[in-house]
């Protein structure tokens, strides 16, 4: 491994940020900046948790504590999904399918921790 890039969780946090971003800006003009808002900064924050948590990476406690931030945003992110599901039927397949995306990012970001916890050598 050479750069963050070739981490399977970033990559794939990465994707969906780049697919969640224009979902949020469809919501309805004043939600643009309420919930849209929180919905690109969480996307955003696992990204850049990951990236954090990589750059610290030869000190393994602050690689599993930005991972585990990552992974708290992660679920932050399917909660936002989840109210704007509700809120707007009209989102709601598309909100499902992302949320889908970040549950199953989030089982990888679990796995992820526990091997970096377990087997990381600083």
């Amino acid at each position: 491994m050479k750069t963050y890039k070739d981490l399977d969780v970033y990559q794939e946090a990465f994707d969906l940020f780049v697919r969640v971003h224009p979902f949020s800006l469809k919501l309805p003009k004043h939600e643009l900046y309420e919930l849209g808002s929180q919905l690109r900064r969480a996307s955003d924050s696992v990204i850049s948790n990951i990236v954090e948590g990589y750059g610290r990476r030869s000190y393994k406690s602050d690689f599993v504590k930005f991972l585990i931030y990552a992974h708290a945003s992660n679920l932050e992110v399917i909660n936002h999904l989840e109210k704007i599901a509700m809120l707007y039927p009209e989102f709601k397949n598309d909100a499902k399918e992302l949320c889908d995306r970040y549950d199953a990012l989030g089982a990888k970001l679990f796995k992820f921790i526990e091997y970096v916890k377990n087997n990381w050598k600083t």
